[in-house]
């Protein structure tokens, strides 16, 4: 009883994580340890999203939208992207960043 309710909490957490996070919701091909420290730094950012922000709108437009009626058509009240395209520059600019904050980190810890 107690795994199985472990199981539930953690499996919402990473539920939270891939609203918020794009690069969780697809394949990652980086080694498996950057995967476990790219993981690590989205949790602490949306702790400290939650922890200073007064009200978060991603939050709250998963809220608002979840109480919709099932079956209502609002495809012409929100505006959404379905399909970002990546390109080398995106790509190099977020490993950039990534390898700065594990540096940061890194010199944090010691």
């Amino acid at each position: 009883m107690k795994h199985s309710q472990a199981r539930n909490i953690i499996k919402r957490c990473f539920g939270l994580l891939n609203k918020r996070w794009a690069i969780l919701r697809s394949p990652s091909f980086y080694p498996i340890r950057f995967q476990g420290r790219m993981i690590i730094a989205c949790a602490l950012l949306h702790n400290f999203i939650r922890k200073y922000m007064n009200v978060d709108h991603e939050e709250y437009m998963s809220v608002t939208l979840d109480k919709l009626p099932i079956g209502e058509d609002i495809s012409n009240e929100l505006e959404s992207i379905d399909v970002v395209e990546a390109s080398n520059e995106w790509s190099q600019w977020r490993d950039d960043l990534a390898e700065e904050m594990f540096d940061i980190w890194m010199s944090m810890r010691t």
